[in-house]
């Protein structure tokens, strides 16, 4: 497994993350341990969560995952792990965050609860990595990044990064953190894979040249790039089986966004040429991420260990050249199948 270096940083990480959302409404504490526990003696150092998960959130198991991680961590060396977490943000009408009375802005007072909140939960003194979850685009950045330099200073965090932020809001908050000496984003967490390049429009060169990191997540797709549902199966238990089947709206509008004619036409495609390239499907989607020049470390889950077990194969995997450009023609016959 590789290592490489988040933004302009010291801090050192493995190639792959695990991501640790469903860890307190889809698995069980004990059945979480064994997964941390085999993906860290799989050499895996890079750890992240989030103070609202579980995912979906909701008021009656927010928070669980991060007292799950910080149970586990407990059993570890400190120093040995490279931890991450998120302060909320507004989710811009997905959900109303089930934190801090629904209020959600990226102000100092709602940061500094949330860091001393993750902090309890998590039992540690510091986190390496902190993240704002979603963009505060209507407050501005130069508050927020004064309240998370302020952590820095304290150290109570090691380095700042964001998620789901937009090409706009990433150089915004990098022009604001030059001109005033506050902490900038090291990092990048957006949803980017095989089946949604939509990063590469503008925020891949945006991290090359600023040295800002991206870390994907949803790197297969939210598990369509497993292909499981191919040929409109809607396995048990599934996220997207719940979302299309379920009743509510928002819900459903998220299953066709990444079920759908085109998303699974591509994955359909995608197997064809792992099947013909000697490779597993879920492996080739992986290391088609980690060998992305601007990408540190992609972000994978797992609720299973048969699918963690999948999701480790990707290791030590390098594409050809020849793989590579494969992909890439499939991709260009399908594009943007995210709706």
């Amino acid at each position: 497994m590789e290592k490489r270096r988040l933004g302009r940083s010291g801090i050192v990480v493995t190639d792959l993350c695990f991501g640790t959302m469903t860890f307190g409404s889809r698995n069980t504490e004990a059945e979480a341990f064994e997964l941390l526990d085999r993906a860290y003696a799989a050499g895996i150092n890079f750890y992240d969560t989030a103070e609202i998960y579980p995912v979906p959130p909701k008021a009656e198991y927010v928070n669980r995952t991060e007292e799950i991680v910080g149970r586990w961590l407990k059993t570890k060396p400190r120093d040995s792990i490279i931890l991450a977490t998120k302060v909320v943000g507004p989710a811009h009408g997905w959900f109303v965050p089930p934190v801090r009375n629904g209020t959600a802005a990226l102000d100092r007072h709602h940061i500094r609860k949330a860091i001393e909140g993750s902090l309890r939960r998590l039992q540690t003194d510091y986190v390496d990595l902190y993240q704002t979850h979603w963009p505060d685009h209507d407050f501005g950045y130069e508050e927020t990044l004064a309240a998370l330099t302020e952590l820095k200073d304290e150290g109570l965090v090691r380095i700042v990064g964001s998620s789901n932020e937009t090409a706009w809001g990433t150089m915004k908050a990098e022009a604001t953190a030059q001109a005033r000496g506050l902490a900038r984003y090291e990092t990048i967490q957006n949803n980017y894979s095989i089946i949604n390049r939509r990063f590469e429009d503008a925020l891949a060169d945006i991290c090359r040249r600023e040295k800002i990191s991206c870390l994907p997540y949803s790197p297969l797709g939210a598990g369509v790039c497993s292909g499981k549902y191919n040929g409109g199966a809607l396995p048990e238990g599934a996220r997207f089986t719940e979302y299309l089947k379920g009743e509510g709206e928002r819900q459903k509008k998220m299953g066709h966004r990444f079920v759908n004619e085109k998303s699974l036409a591509t994955v359909a495609e995608l197997g064809e040429l792992a099947k013909a390239s000697g490779l597993g499907l879920v492996p080739m989607c992986l290391a088609w991420s980690k060998q992305k020049d601007f990408v540190a470390s992609t972000i994978f889950g797992a609720t299973t260990m048969a699918q963690l077990e999948e999701n480790l194969l990707a290791a030590d995997l390098v594409l050809s050249a020849d793989v590579l450009a494969k992909i890439d023609e499939i991709t260009a016959r399908h594009p943007y199948p995210l709706g």
